[in-house]
């Protein structure tokens, strides 16, 4: 068991080391300078010299490089050039308003996904299921950036039941999760509905099936436990795609998270603050994979780790 952690820790700060170089790269490849986005286009040649050097954008790039390895290695994300204020503050504001949206898309996917997964295994091939897979491509194939507008359009302008925008209570929660755990309940509940038909065949189905057991209660009782291990595969992997699409559906909610605040750096050169927001993101991933190999233990028995015995 400890082998196996601190083989996986290693391969955790690998891949956080591998981000944190590309996102330096990235930073500073792309055309844009963040003295001239603060200080405007008319500040004098002295104003900006000034303020380069201040922040060591006057260094060349293995210098910033270095300045900016020195501080990860302190746990230190630096100042952000725009706002003049630490990185790791600016965040620590922002970060529970994304794990707010996080936690609600998902809770709303998974509700959406089981529902119609255990319907779907319960009557295959029946019309509901046929209907569900066309559902499950529709809400695959619909972007964010176009759902989330049309919810509010709906939602919002129409019908009036929710904010259009911001954080202001459980209904303004409402639109965004729908519109980061559409895509993800589609996937999941395709994936569960597979993985249910696959052990519907087993030696212990057809022993609770002369048990007089119903087939719901086969479905609920046996079936999902023996299927639930590629979903919880699924899922861990999926998390990535809800940090990554919280960057989109905070903008277009103005929901003050770290993925707005990801977005406003970027359009102001915040070198770096774009650095935190996006390590931030890379740690929660690599965090919740890792937590997700863990979790195969307590599901299946079955599996161990390397290095058990």
């Amino acid at each position: 068991m400890m082998r196996y952690l601190v083989g996986q820790l290693f391969s955790a700060a690998v891949v956080i080391l591998g981000v944190s170089v590309a996102v330096f790269a990235i930073t500073h490849v792309i055309p844009g300078d963040p003295v001239e986005v603060m200080l405007g286009e008319r500040a004098s040649t002295a104003d900006r010299a000034e303020l380069a050097r201040a922040y060591g954008l006057d260094k060349p790039l293995s210098g910033q490089f270095a300045d900016y390895y020195s501080g990860l290695v302190r746990l230190e994300l630096g100042e952000s050039i725009y706002q003049q204020r630490p990185v790791v503050e600016l965040i620590g504001e922002r970060l529970p308003a994304t794990l707010e949206l996080a936690l609600a898309a998902m809770l709303v996917s998974l509700a959406i996904a089981f529902a119609v997964g255990l319907l779907s295994a319960l009557r295959p091939y029946g019309w509901l299921d046929h209907s569900a897979r066309i559902v499950s491509l529709l809400g695959v194939s619909i972007p964010n950036f176009w759902l989330g507008p049309m919810l509010i359009l709906v939602g919002s302008l129409y019908l009036g039941w929710f904010p259009v925008s911001g954080r202001s209570g459980f209904g303004s929660l409402v639109l965004p999760a729908l519109t980061l755990g559409t895509a993800l309940a589609a996937i999941i509940s395709r994936m569960l509905r597979n993985a249910l038909l696959e052990v519907s065949g087993a030696d212990f189905v057809r022993t609770a099936r002369a048990k007089g057991l119903s087939e719901w209660q086969i479905l609920c009782r046996h079936n999902l436990r023996n299927a639930l291990l590629p979903v919880v595969t699924l899922v861990g992997l999926q998390i990535g795609a809800i940090l990554g699409g919280s960057v989109i559906v905070e903008t277009v909610f103005s929901w003050p998270g770290v993925g707005s605040l990801t977005v406003e750096s970027i359009q102001r050169r915040d070198y770096p603050l774009v650095q935190g927001c996006v390590l931030l993101i890379a740690t929660l991933y690599v965090a919740v994979n890792l937590l997700t190999d863990l979790l195969y233990t307590v599901i299946d028995p079955r599996i161990r780790l390397v290095g058990d015995k």
